[in-house]
C-alpha cells in the first residue's frame, strides 16, 4: 500500500511517501481499500508528541471513507489513515452519491457537534445557544444541529466579516464578533437584551473566562477546545453559584472509549440529516494523498474552511 509516514517527530513536513505492506486485521477490524482520508488538529499533534506520542514509523489519520472487502461504501475511524489501505473498526455504510468529503466532516466534527448539544449542554426546546468559533469543523454543524434540535435562538460567533456571514448563511440568527473584550454584552444584545442558556466553546483562554458572564440562571458552558489560549483566569465560585451555571467539558475520543458507547446512531441520524439537505457540512480543500504535508500545514495554519481532505490515488 503507499502511505504517508513519520520517521521521526516534528512539524508536518517530516511526512513522506513510502510504499508499506497491508497491514493485517485482526480481532473486530476490517480492511478496507480508502478513498479518502480526513485531516484533523489531533493528527498534527501527535505529529509533534504533544498528543497521544506514537510509536515510529507513524502513519497519521483516524477517519476514511472507502470499500470493505463485500463492496460497500462505509465511513469508519481506522488506524493509519493516510494511506491506500486502512484498518477499520464499526464502519458504517453511506450512500454511494455522499461527498467523501461531507461523509468526513460528519464523523469526528460532526459526532463531537451532536454530542455536545445533546449528551453535554443537554439543549431543551427553545433555549437561545451561542456557538464560539461557529465557521469552524464543529461550530458550523453544532449551528445547523442546534436549530434542528429546536433552539430558540443561535448565535454564532466568528472573527471576520466573510466568517460571520457564513454563520448567518448557515441558519444563525446571529453572528457577533468573538473577542473576549465585551463578549457578554455581545451576547446579549445578540439575544435581545437576555442572557444565552448554552454556550458552546472551542476557544478557551480569556473568551472562557468571559463566557459566564453571558449565562442565564441554570446556564451550561461546555468547553471542548483551547485554539484561543489555554490559561484563562480562575472561574469566580460566586458567578457560578448565584446563576446556578454549570461548566463541563467535552472529548468524543473518552467518550467513544468509555463501555457500551457507540458512533453508530448518532451518525445514522447525521448522515439523515445530510442526506435530506437539512444538515451541510462544509468541504474545503482536497489534496492527493503525497501531499498529506502541504494539507496539513494548511489546516493547522488556519488557511483552509471546512473539511479537508486527502484522496488516495
Amino acid at each position: 500500500m503507499r502511505a504517508m509516514v513519520a520517521e521521526r517527530l516534528g512539524e508536518p513536513d517530516v511526512l513522506t511517501p513510502a510504499d508499506l505492506p497491508d497491514p493485517v486485521p485482526g480481532p473486530g477490524q476490517t480492511l478496507l481499500d480508502v478513498e479518502a482520508a480526513g485531516l484533523n488538529f489531533a493528527d498534527a499533534e501527535r505529529l509533534r508528541g504533544a498528543y497521544q506520542p506514537p510509536a515510529l514509523p507513524f502513519v497519521p489519520g483516524s477517519e476514511v471513507v472507502g470499500r470493505d472487502p463485500d463492496g460497500r461504501r462505509v465511513l469508519a475511524f481506522a488506524n493509519s489513515g493516510y494511506a491506500t489501505k486502512a484498518l477499520a473498526t464499526n464502519p458504517v455504510e453511506i450512500p454511494e452519491d455522499l461527498p467523501a468529503g461531507a461523509a468526513l466532516a460528519l464523523l469526528v466534527q460532526g459526532l463531537t457537534a451532536w454530542h455536545l448539544l445533546r449528551t453535554a449542554a443537554r439543549i431543551l426546546p427553545g433555549e437561545t445557544v451561542v456557538v464560539n468559533a461557529a465557521a469552524g469543523g464543529v461550530g458550523h454543524l453544532a449551528i445547523q444541529l442546534a436549530k434542528e434540535f429546536g433552539a430558540g435562538r443561535v448565535i454564532g460567533t466568528a472573527s471576520t466579516p466573510d466568517k460571520r456571514d457564513l454563520v448567518l448563511r448557515l441558519g444563525a440568527d446571529a453572528a457577533i464578533e468573538g473577542e473576549a473584550d465585551g463578549y457578554a454584552e455581545r451576547v446579549r444584545e445578540a439575544n435581545g437584551g437576555a442572557p444565552a442558556d448554552v454556550i458552546l466553546d472551542a476557544v478557551g483562554g480569556p473568551v472562557f473566562d468571559a463566557a459566564p458572564r453571558a449565562l442565564a440562571p441554570f446556564g451550561r458552558l461546555i468547553s471542548y477546545g483551547t485554539s484561543g489560549g489555554i490559561d484563562p483566569a480562575p472561574l469566580d465560585p460566586a458567578i457560578l453559584t448565584e446563576r446556578n451555571i454549570t461548566v463541563g467539558g467535552y472529548w468524543l475520543g473518552a467518550h467513544l472509549r468509555l463501555p457500551g458507547r457507540r458512533a453508530a446512531e448518532p451518525l445514522h441520524d447525521l448522515l439523515k440529516l445530510a442526506a435530506s439537505g437539512r444538515l451541510r457540512p462544509l468541504v474545503g480543500a482536497e489534496y492527493p494523498l503525497d501531499q498529506a504535508a502541504t494539507a496539513l500545514t494548511a489546516l493547522i495554519t488556519r488557511r483552509t474552511t471546512g473539511k479537508v481532505v486527502l484522496r488516495m490515488p
